[in-house]
């Protein structure tokens, strides 16, 4: 029989038909509708055709991999989108929005796929995934010292774009170059300029939004409490963020890192525990973080011991840092033969671990990477944790499950002082003296297995817990955390269920977020596990 479909619905309809034998005929009958409803609204129906990929599609698990950075959530379990959109126009994300609520599909968000818990490729319920791979343009005005920046780029593309433009020109957001800025600018984005000029949220000056309507909004349109929630409270909740517009920043033509090493029998504890104090409190010009880890003792044969790494980016030349280190933090007893001289775009390829020392700057093009399989969690310290409590953890490193823990201490102070704990969703302000970043990762996904060290992890954040943030205790909204608390699947979620994760990531500004949501999305479609939720009924 002929079939009635235009070519490309028709192409679509058999792309489904496989996923949809399993389903009862209700079930047919909705996703059968969604692709019309595709068709209808896309604006041309030849062009979303070729960014739609159904379970059936040779390329699909491609696709969805391609991004998914935690392998945690990638098992013959777990449930998979039954569509993943990758839109290259705005028309592709708007009709999605509008047929996903008109056929009662819930839509996941994607843009570079660090989350932690997987939010932006997971669900509980039937999905769609919209997959901004395709939308990362970015414009750099070195002039103005501005840029836009498509959500589906990455740090690194957009690193790489204004080095091409100017070499004393930056931007403050984080070291891992495959992170995608969609998600990481709307949940704040820290790095090692956040003491000088703050977060990636900070810098956010306009934003292109499409909302639970369809509607392409920027940041008239949209109105201050809507464009104050996405600059930290996780855009998700809110709509499909297609671009950010941002202010660069100024750093020298020169700038000066160093990595010095540290282990227990080289007074490592001593020097971590002056670190808490002089950190959050030395000149903004200078960053120094804290990596924590298991390493083999060069001075007993078949031992463990802990080693502390001081890693910093100084805005100033190595003569300068020499001498702040000297009057600031003598005990670290940094020399000149461990400063090393480059341009902000070289301090880039840097800082991350696995980029070769000879790579090219084109690396930073490079959106490919492996999938680990890992745990994170995070706190807050506002007084410096002693040093019998430090002696305590060292012995948390010796455990079984701890071959690849790492800890990340993260000064805060300087500028991050200056800025209202209002002013974005971004609450973590003055009085924090440094963010920390446990992450556990293990070699083989299975049930068992992922529950061991996931509960080693929970012992150790257990264990911490009387010497970080309290009442309540902060979270970083980046490094997701189920453990927190997760809402309901259906459309409304309670002010106290949401509130067990929501007051640690975002504390009194919490409350504004409801109010925003509500607003702007009454029926709760733009929902997951953690996000902000509607308390509207109407």
């Amino acid at each position: 029989m002929k079939s009635n479909l235009p070519i490309p619905l028709l192409f679509l309809s058999l792309l489904f038909s496989f996923s949809w034998a399993a389903l009862g005929l209700t079930h047919q009958q909705q996703y059968h509708s969604f692709l019309q409803c595709l068709n209808r609204h896309s604006g041309n129906a030849n062009s979303i055709s070729t960014v739609i990929y159904t379970q059936t599609n040779s390329s699909f698990s491609s696709v969805l991999e391609f991004s998914l950075r935690n392998a945690r959530f990638s098992t013959p379990n777990t449930l998979k989108p039954l569509v993943i959109v990758t839109p290259s126009r705005v028309s592709h994300i708007q009709a999605t929005i509008n047929c996903s609520r008109t056929h009662g599909l819930q839509i996941r968000i994607r843009s570079g796929g660090h989350d932690y818990e997987g939010l932006s490729y997971v669900s509980q319920v039937p999905f769609v995934i919209i997959d901004l791979i395709n939308l990362r343009s970015i414009d750099v005005d070195a002039e103005d010292k501005t840029a836009w920046i498509q959500a589906g780029a990455t740090i690194g593309e957009l690193y790489y774009r204004i080095a091409e433009k100017s070499s004393t020109l930056a931007f403050p957001a984080g070291v891992c170059p495959t992170v995608g800025v969609g998600g990481h600018f709307s949940g704040g984005g820290y790095g090692m300029l956040m003491r000088k000029y703050g977060l990636a949220a900070d810098q956010i000056i306009d934003a292109q939004l499409v909302d639970v309507n369809g509607k392409l909004l920027d940041k008239n349109s949209m109105g201050e409490d809507l464009f104050w929630a996405i600059r930290g409270g996780g855009a998700a909740s809110f709509g499909v963020v297609v671009a950010w517009k941002v202010k660069l920043v100024p750093v020298p033509s020169t700038l000066t890192v160093f990595t010095v090493n540290r282990t227990l029998e080289e007074n490592g504890t001593m020097l971590v525990h002056k670190w808490q104090s002089i950190a959050p409190k030395i000149h903004e010009d200078l960053y120094i973080r804290l990596f924590l880890r298991a390493v083999n003792s060069s001075q007993q044969e078949g031992k463990r011991t802990i080693q502390a790494s001081f890693v910093s980016l100084y805005l100033g030349r190595a003569d300068e840092l020499i001498d702040l280190m000297q009057e600031s933090f003598p005990e670290l007893g940094l020399v000149k033969e461990d400063c090393i001289e480059m341009s902000w775009i070289q301090s880039i390829m840097y800082f991350p671990s696995d980029i070769p020392e000879d790579a090219p700057l084109e690396i930073l093009l490079n959106r490919t990477g492996s999938a680990g399989i890992f745990k994170g969690k995070s706190d807050y310290v506002t007084q410096t944790i002693p040093e019998t409590a430090l002696e305590g953890l060292w012995q948390r490193f010796y455990e079984d499950e701890t071959e690849s823990l790492e800890i990340l201490f993260s000064p805060y102070g300087g500028n991050m002082d200056d800025i209202p704990e209002t002013e974005t969703p971004y609450s973590h302000r003055a009085g924090i003296l440094f963010n920390i970043h446990y992450v556990v990762g293990w070699s083989e996904e299975d049930s068992s297995e992922s529950q061991r060290y996931i509960n080693f992890m929970r012992r150790l954040y257990r264990y911490m817990e009387p010497y970080v943030s309290k009442s309540p205790r902060r979270a970083y909204m980046n490094y997701r955390d189920l453990d927190l608390g997760t809402n309901n699947i259906g459309p409304y979620t309670s002010y106290k269920q949401a509130s067990k994760w929501g007051l640690p990531y975002f504390d009194k500004n919490f409350n504004r977020l409801i109010h925003v949501k509500t607003l702007v999305d009454p029926t709760n479609f733009f929902r997951y596990q953690q996000s902000i939720p509607s308390l509207s009924r109407g």
